[in-house]
């Protein structure tokens, strides 16, 4: 088992206090390993084996059980004197489990830990029952960093500009990154990762008749991650294809992609106008293996991978991220949090003079001190230009300076 030291310290402030801990993301994201991991972190601080209990809900001997019969379950092996570890994964599998955990929580010497692989757990309905009583930590795919990490296990890292391209290719997932797998075997593994999040998080669970309707929604986002586009536009499409739809369902399929984790929304800020517009979004994907699984690798999306590479870091960092719209067009990301703000262009390569203007003059139009980057992956010239940071993609996955 690999450690994501990330990850463990995001959950550690909360050890031992009275918050249930949330562990969200798409499925295979590496969610239940972390439980063995925070489990592995209580043992080595002294906690007995007796002391922690764990379910894993997604298990056929689950399949029919009640939140009141797990809760009974449950209650016979909690300690009366000492303090009981629990960890429920994928509890999004109990119907009513808000309830479940609601009570669970009551007792005082419970530290609880859940996760799931669909954001309704984000709802309103887990403000309605643990108002103020819960933390969430989202859990994405393998950063550039934990890839190199993994990978390390069994093969020899080149420099890691070079390993940047089996990162955008074949993605994040761990369960892809335990061995030296050709390209056809991650995809492989991503498409049943794909397959069976469509189908239980989105089709079953939402009782979903159409699925040829969400199958070409899958298909046009897919096809076009970084570029923004409406409910319309995709309304269009389908009726070229003879599919009629309306806008108002075309939303409702997006909000389901992305309650399950596979799609990520990114809204634009009109930086003149500081507000955030609601029209002509842009999304992307939790990993870009996603895309080339279901679709087949082609090299002309590979600067709209990295694109998607660099908007999962900066959500990966804590940060809200949005496109920014100026007079003169578009700057990839806005990224902010707290005081914090970045700014970024992100390019597979600048190979015209047209080109460094399109990527470096509307940054040079924004007059603030925050700091502003180029990112890219060709050959160029270290150093600012005129305040603004060039910097190799992976360089800056990989740097600690923001």
């Amino acid at each position: 088992m690999i450690l994501r030291p990330a990850y463990l310290n995001a959950v550690k402030p909360y050890i031992n206090q009275p918050f249930i801990k949330i562990l969200t993301g798409i499925r295979r994201s590496g969610k239940s390993t972390l439980l063995k991991m925070i489990m592995n972190e209580l043992k080595q601080s002294g906690i007995k084996d007796e002391r922690m209990i764990c379910y894993k809900l997604d298990d056929f001997e689950f399949s029919d059980i009640s939140a009141k019969e797990l809760y009974g379950r449950i209650k016979e092996q909690l300690s009366s004197t000492e303090k009981t570890y629990l960890f429920l994964d994928e509890i999004q599998e109990i119907p009513d489990w808000e309830k479940l955990v609601n009570n669970l929580m009551q007792n005082e010497n419970v530290d609880l830990y859940v996760t799931g692989s669909n954001s309704r757990m984000l709802s309103s309905e887990i403000s309605t029952y643990l108002t103020g009583r819960y933390v969430t930590i989202k859990v994405f795919p393998l950063s550039f960093e934990e890839f190199l990490t993994f990978k390390k296990q069994y093969a020899d890292i080149r420099n890691p500009r070079y390993e940047l391209a089996d990162y955008v290719r074949c993605g994040g997932f761990p369960a892809t990154r335990l061995k030296d797998y050709f390209d056809e075997e991650i995809y492989t593994i991503v498409r049943d990762i794909y397959n069976s999040t469509v189908f239980t998080d989105i089709v079953k669970r939402n009782q979903i008749r159409k699925t040829d309707q969400l199958e070409r929604i899958v298909k046009y986002t897919f096809g076009n991650v970084g570029q923004t586009f409406s409910a319309a536009s995709i309304a269009k499409y389908l009726k070229s294809e003879q599919r009629s739809i309306d806008n108002e369902t075309v939303y409702e399929y997006l909000e389901k992609l992305e309650k399950a984790f596979i799609l990520s929304r990114c809204s634009r800020y009109d930086v003149q106008g500081k507000e955030i517009l609601k029209t002509q979004e842009k999304f992307y994907l939790t990993d870009t293996s996603l895309r080339y699984a279901v679709f087949g690798f082609s090299p002309d999306s590979v600067a709209s991978m990295l694109e998607n590479v660099v908007y999962l870091e900066f959500l990966r960092r804590g940060y809200d991220v949005y496109i920014g719209k100026t007079p003169k067009g578009e700057i990839d990301f806005i990224a902010g949090k707290q005081n914090e703000k970045i700014y970024a262009q992100v390019t597979q390569e600048i190979h015209s003079e047209e080109t460094q203007h399109r990527e470096y003059d509307r940054l040079l139009d924004i007059h603030d001190n925050y700091p502003k980057y180029v990112l890219r992956t060709d050959d160029f010239a270290q150093g600012n230009y005129q305040g603004i940071k060039t910097m190799h993609i992976a360089d800056f996955l990989l740097s600690k300076d923001f």
